[in-house]
């Protein structure tokens, strides 16, 4: 992979997480008022399997 590749994919993160508060602010709002609610270990459950099926979606794409 090079750089170009790496910014590219960076910046369709961005633009992927920019699309909720953008579309919709009241329903992005009410999402990280109960995301607050969480306890940690819920929220890092979360984390985990974004980060399996991310890498996940690499290796089949990849």
């Amino acid at each position: 992979m090079d750089t170009d590749t790496f910014w590219q994919a960076l910046a369709l993160v961005l633009v992927i997480e920019g699309l909720m508060p953008f579309v919709t602010p009241s329903g992005w709002r009410r999402m990280f008022e109960q995301i607050l609610k969480l306890h940690d270990g819920q929220i890092r459950f979360f984390g985990l399997c974004s980060i399996a099926i991310g890498l996940l979606l690499l290796f089949l794409l990849g």
